[in-house]
């Protein structure tokens, strides 16, 4: 049995060792040091300073109602006694966004939030409703930035987002199933997540902070109260939360940001390449010593990575001066860049440590209509793939009437093979497809691939 005075001893002693950490906590954050005389760690103060900053978004979407030809015949609907009915219905959707710019009005949210909205509504935390309008958006990465008037508006400050660490705490604020301004924290429990299929440009950061729908575009913050990331999405095997949110690194959103005030739009270039991840059998292939880099597979002709002297098996290692890891990472760091921009590499081409820089090309957009090649693609426009990594012959648009899209085609899917012959551009694709007779396609939609048979 413990002796009472010990017991006492043991809690005095425990309660100076915790004293520095609960006081170096309140200095940071701007929190009371002691309440009744004991440390009482709030983020209230923080939180007091950083929610006015992050506002609700609500959209509204007229949309086309499919409806039976029959429906649209005006003798039929007179015969019937069938009124004339709206084709069109409202969609709302609702969201989250933070205001990174009070002197512009400038609000940051995900595409997926105000995407094909034709009306954009801001309710700050004091009530106030405000309309908004796109600036512009960049589906690749999820990101839109939108205006709304400028009245007495709070801003978050911007923190470095490549200073985080594994471990550091984070509070997410957002709208969740629009509850309205909404608080969880956790902690950063991984940084550099890519590969998901989420977006095109994957560089996520990993909480457990609680992030549900409605969440996105919301501010992820530091204890300061700074913008570290955009909460964007969640990996939710039942449909809620499971602990595991994802959101957009603030230096990747800023730059994007400052594309689109700039262009409305990112005009992202092009380097050339196709890379793969190094795998233990390819080490042993190419007989390297670096286990990490992403390996080129291919190299288009004419392209900025040709002219730069990379070839066939080299192994990028590092980017500028941001090392490589595999092909997300050289994919996210081209992807930022912009046409004209130079990029310096680092590569291996077997046992030798090399250098070159490239300047980053303007991707060049080659477009067809569907129904020059088969008949069955009648209604869709394709074109080359503008991003590296993915090659293929992209569906740009498609008609929702047509053939193609009753088999199951959509707009982004990337053709890579055509009747068992992989295809790399429109030319190759023009080689294989024969008018006269069915057309089987190997479609890549995100991280999915199927087979579709065009009869």
């Amino acid at each position: 049995m413990i002796n009472k005075n010990k017991f006492i001893l043991l809690i005095f002693i425990s309660t100076l060792s915790i004293l520095p950490f609960f006081s170096s906590v309140s200095f940071a954050v701007g929190l009371p040091s002691f309440t009744e005389s004991q440390p009482v760690p709030s983020l209230a103060p923080m939180l007091e300073r950083s929610m006015p900053a992050v506002v609700n978004i609500s959209t509204s979407t007229n949309i086309e109602v499919a409806q039976n030809p029959l429906m649209q015949d005006p003798f039929f609907r007179h015969f019937f006694n069938i009124p004339n009915q709206s084709r069109k219905q409202q969609k709302n959707s609702l969201g989250s966004g933070v205001i990174i710019d009070s002197d512009q009005g400038l609000v940051l949210t995900n595409n997926h939030v105000i995407d094909k909205a034709d009306k954009i509504m801001v309710t700050l935390q004091d009530g106030r409703q405000l309309n908004a309008e796109l600036v512009g958006k960049d589906p690749e990465a999820d990101v839109a930035v939108i205006r709304i008037p400028v009245n007495n508006l709070t801003e978050l400050p911007i923190a470095n987002s490549s200073q985080l660490r594994v471990g550091d705490f984070v509070v997410a604020i957002g709208n969740p199933f629009g509850l309205g301004q909404t608080v969880t924290s956790g902690i950063v429990s991984a940084l550099g997540r890519s590969g998901l299929g989420i977006e095109g440009y994957e560089d996520f950061i990993q909480t457990d902070a609680s992030i549900n729908p409605g969440n996105s575009g919301g501010a992820l913050v530091n204890l300061k109260g700074e913008f570290i990331g955009m909460n964007t999405a969640i990996l939710a095997p039942s449909g809620g939360n499971v602990g595991i949110g994802f959101a957009i690194p603030s230096n990747m959103v800023m730059t994007i940001k400052d594309s689109l005030v700039k262009h409305g739009e990112v005009r992202r270039g092009l380097l050339g390449v196709t890379t793969q991840d190094l795998t233990p059998e390819l080490v042993k292939a190419f007989n390297l010593k670096e286990i990490q880099g992403a390996a080129i597979s291919r190299i288009e002709n004419n392209s900025p990575a040709e002219k730069a002297g990379l070839e066939l098996g080299d192994i990028v290692v590092s980017a500028n001066g941001k090392s490589i890891k595999n092909s997300h990472d050289l994919r996210n760091i081209i992807g930022l860049l912009q046409i004209g921009d130079k990029v310096d590499l680092e590569y291996y081409r077997g046992d030798e440590k090399r250098e070159t820089t490239a300047v980053i090309g303007k991707q060049e957009r080659a477009q067809i209509s569907g129904d020059k090649l088969h008949s069955r693609l009648q209604g869709t426009i394709l074109s080359n793939s503008q991003r590296d990594q993915v090659e293929g012959i992209v569906i740009d648009k498609i008609n929702t009437a047509s053939y193609a899209w009753r088999i199951g085609l959509r707009p982004g899917d990337v053709i890579v093979s055509a009747n068992q012959y992989r295809v790399h551009n429109l030319d190759e694709l023009k080689e294989v497809v024969n008018p006269k007779s069915g057309l089987l396609l190997n479609i890549q939609r995100g991280e999915e691939a199927f087979f579709a048979m065009l009869n």
